[in-house]
């Protein structure tokens, strides 16, 4: 019976060693969150790790994650990093029963992380972020160190090895105090409860000024206002995508855990550089003092696949970017201009590098405030974000920027550049089939085939349709609005029993036939044909 109570009592210790642990992780984190309310939320431990982690993380993982979790992936990379943590503190635990001081100094690892990731990231602002982490971490390892104490009994409290086992009575039984343990883990669980409801909340005040600044925009009227979208554009097609995407289910593809929310009284953005005769620094205000512009402009992610649903499309209104360059003295490569290449930074500290060509051609490349008639949505850049219809958004759909350098290709690479993506991005000319869905299964008869085809600053001229290895037939295209918008497409397929493949391919207005070779994402986008397999009842 003697045995038997050892080896209950020493399971029983080690599952509350391993709750120890665990307690250990959850007020650090705790604690880092209350720190960071007074630093700033991107400092915390969970985001400061999973921004680094995304920083490091290579391209091909990152199109892995997209292509399987969507717009989930970093909410599935957070759930990593705190199962992760929840296993270390478990470990941690179970260490410190046995060698309490060195247990309980592993806590400081989450320190050493955290902190290194904070410093590290692009839009650091110092040592400073590494404080949520540091502090957080010390306070765990001395709860540890003060739990595992209640669990190895007084006359331990300074070793470094096991205690042996002994019964001192229902308070301390076999050697350890279990009331101590039940009271000193209660009062921990709740005062870490209450920082991290602290911190979480003080965090979410310091963005409200924020979220009442977006509320306070009333957008001025376009000096330049974009033409009605004509009545044909859109196909009265069931399963179609809407022309234009409403702002709520607009792709979103960036690396920010944490959306950034910026205030628009505080906001500034500089333009400068190389070439640049004078400095530039302009309020969210100037911006909308100046004459802006209304475009109908459609978007496409580089890590959209062959039939991938990353792009979308709305009205935009801002500022022409090319006027405020010209107002700086930049010229274009063309016209002697010294800078090929702007680097658009962002409040997280992402980089994206843009041909100067590309936005002084004529295009509408411009400074967006405005998204589907109603100031942006946080998600997708507010106060301020840069679009260059043409180009995918790696290279020219910059969120939350804050300042733009004139420099060089040779000079500089930016952020997915360094990833191995490409210098220059032009979007390729693609098409969707977006009914019949795969593996659908239609009834005999005619079915309408439609999707969208797109070829942003050139215009779809053709899409052509293939059932099964049958000859290519055009399909009935919607109204064209721009060259920089998506089009619709629709074809009445007489569906007879069985199954078939379809397969759609496009034509752009420069007479470039959509390739058939299939291609990643990376470096410089998917190509394709797109199909979908149905059976047909």
């Amino acid at each position: 019976m003697t045995t038997v109570r050892i080896t209950r009592n020493a399971l029983t210790r080690s599952t509350l060693a391993a709750l120890s642990g665990l307690l250990a992780g959850f007020a650090s984190l705790a604690v880092a969150e209350l720190v960071s309310a007074a630093v700033r939320p991107e400092a915390s431990p969970v985001t400061a790790v999973g921004g680094a982690a995304i920083d490091r993380t290579p391209a091909g993982v990152k199109d892995w994650a997209i292509r399987n979790f969507g717009e989930d992936d970093k909410l599935v990379l957070q759930l990593g990093i705190v199962a992760t943590l929840a296993l270390f503190a478990l470990a941690v635990g179970l260490l410190a029963l046995r060698h309490r001081r060195t247990g309980s100094a592993a806590v400081l690892v989450f320190g050493v992380v955290g902190t290194s990731a904070a410093i590290s990231r692009p839009d650091s602002t110092g040592l400073v972020d590494g404080l949520p982490s540091l502090l957080g971490a010390v306070v765990g390892a001395v709860l540890l160190y003060v739990l595992i104490g209640r669990l190895t009994g007084p006359h331990r409290d300074t070793g470094d090895e096991p205690d042996g086992e002994r019964a001192d009575g229902p308070e301390h039984e076999a050697g350890w105090d279990r009331r101590g343990f039940v009271i000193a883990a209660t009062a921990a669980a709740a005062a870490s409860t209450a920082a991290g409801a602290v911190g979480r909340a003080l965090n979410s005040r310091s963005s409200q000024n924020a979220v009442a600044s977006r509320e306070a925009v009333t957008l001025p009227k376009p000096a330049s206002p974009a033409q009605p979208i004509p009545a044909g554009a859109q196909l009265r097609v069931r399963g179609i995508s809407p022309f234009t995407t409403p702002n709520e289910s607009f792709y979103r593809v960036d690396t920010a855990l944490v959306v950034p929310k910026v205030d628009a009284n505080s906001w500034r953005l500089r333009v400068h550089g190389k070439g640049v005769r004078r400095d530039l620094e302009f309020t969210y205000q100037d911006l909308l003092e100046r004459p802006l512009i209304e475009r109908e402009i459609t978007l496409c992610c580089v890590s959209n696949e062959v039939g991938g649903p990353y792009i979308g499309h709305a009205r935009w209104i801002g500022v022409r970017l090319a006027d405020l360059l010209k107002e700086a003295g930049v010229k274009p490569p063309s016209r002697g201009g010294e800078a090929d290449q702007i680097i658009a930074r962002s409040v997280d500290g992402m980089t994206l590098g843009t041909p100067v060509e590309d936005v002084m051609d004529g295009r509408d490349a411009m400074l967006a405030v405005g998204m589907n008639g109603e100031p942006l949505p946080f998600v997708n850049g507010f106060p301020v974000r840069m679009l260059v219809p043409g180009l995918y958004g790696y290279v020219s759909a910059c969120k939350w920027i804050e300042d733009i350098e004139l420099t060089t290709f040779d000079d500089y690479d930016a952020y997915w550049v360094k990833r191995t993506w490409a210098r220059k991005a032009p979007i390729k000319t693609q098409s969707r089939i977006d009914t019949p869905k795969p593996f659908g299964r239609p009834e005999a008869g005619t079915v309408m085939v439609a999707g969208v085809a797109w070829a942003q600053h050139r215009g779809i001229e053709k899409v052509e349709i293939r059932v099964d290895d049958g000859p290519w037939r055009p399909a009935q295209l919607a109204e064209q609005d721009t060259v920089d918008t998506w089009r619709q497409w629709s074809y009445p397929w007489k569906a007879t029993p069985g199954g078939h493949t379809l397969t759609v391919r496009a034509t752009d207005r420069t007479g470039e036939l959509q390739t058939e070779k299939r291609t990643k994402t990376v470096p410089d986008g998917a190509s394709g044909w797109h199909s979908v397999v149905v059976t047909v009842d």
